[in-house]
């Protein structure tokens, strides 16, 4: 499949009180229709990000850990509805901000669901829990990674903690992924710079774009995302045909809006040929006997 340049979107989103679904409704028509504006067909939300719409159930419930994971999951179908609707309307892609979805009694993921202008394409779950989510919040590690085969590129998802996993990136590298897409939700600095490193060790060794979405700002009224500290960026490896540093473009701490860049899938099939460093090609001998 030939795919053509296009401009992708990286969000560094903040948590807001609503005090109907018409404001969430307008809030993230509002975001979209800024980043289409700006001619990008890649949109990307943070982790988490879907947490504010537990402000919909009232202060009592939003202030409470457990209960505010089934205030939000029950609106899994509505919040699909809406993004694939605006997926269609401005012409674009759009990984949505995560939420817990629950699928049984006894399981709950954090799950992001993916949009093409034709509807849904899937979802992933995120697979490596942090010590919050274990052991305070509960929520529970997904079962396998996906791959997203777009007219953008071949797509993947590492949410959060799992960018900092090489396994997990190279697994999805190795299906010919060229596009890793990293929504965050960090409460500290150390939190923000685990998962950009991540990211950017993700980018060098597979020899990719990496996409970091992050929440951003204060919410005190959820124990879930109270705080939260991150910039938006675009990673590359720093190689031919990207940036020295590998940072393609960055955002400010802490600053909300969009952060932008141009995608070109050939750079990394150019990259992963003929690059100063074949990363990616060398990847296995990690593993020869010889150096064991």
């Amino acid at each position: 499949m030939k795919h053509l340049p296009f401009k992708a979107a990286v969000a560094a989103y903040p948590i807001d009180w609503f005090e109907s679904w018409g404001e969430y409704q307008a809030k993230l028509t509002e975001w979209v229709s800024i980043a289409a504006d700006r001619g990008a067909k890649l949109l990307v939300f943070p982790e988490y990000a879907a947490m504010e719409l537990a402000s919909l159930a009232g202060k009592e419930i939003a202030a409470d850990l457990s209960l505010q994971i089934d205030a939000v999951g029950q609106l899994v179908n509505q919040v699909n509805q809406l993004h694939e609707s605006l997926a269609s309307e401005f012409d674009c892609h759009i990984l949505s901000g995560s939420m817990p979805v629950r699928l049984s009694a006894n399981k709950v993921v954090n799950r992001a669901h993916f949009f093409s202008p034709k509807g849904c394409l899937g979802y992933q779950d995120k697979l490596i829990m942090t010590r919050f989510e274990r052991e305070q919040w509960f929520i529970q590690s997904g079962e396998t990674l996906t791959v997203f085969d777009t007219l953008l590129g071949r797509i993947g998802v590492l949410i959060c903690y799992d960018s900092e996993f090489p396994l997990l990136g190279r697994q999805l590298a190795e299906q010919g992924v060229e596009i890793l897409l990293v929504p965050s939700c960090t409460d500290a600095l150390a939190g923000y710079w685990r998962v950009r490193i991540g990211a950017m060790a993700r980018a060098l060794e597979n020899q990719c774009f990496v996409l970091q979405a992050p929440t951003v700002g204060n919410a005190q009224w959820s124990p879930a995302v109270d705080e939260n500290v991150g910039a938006a960026a675009i990673y590359g490896p720093p190689d031919v045909g990207f940036p020295a540093t590998g940072v393609i473009a960055e955002g400010g701490l802490n600053q909300s809006g969009w952060v932008y860049a141009d995608i070109d899938v050939k750079k990394v099939l150019a990259v992963r040929e003929s690059g100063q460093v074949l990363n990616f090609k060398h990847w296995p001998e990690q593993w020869r006997d010889d150096i064991r």
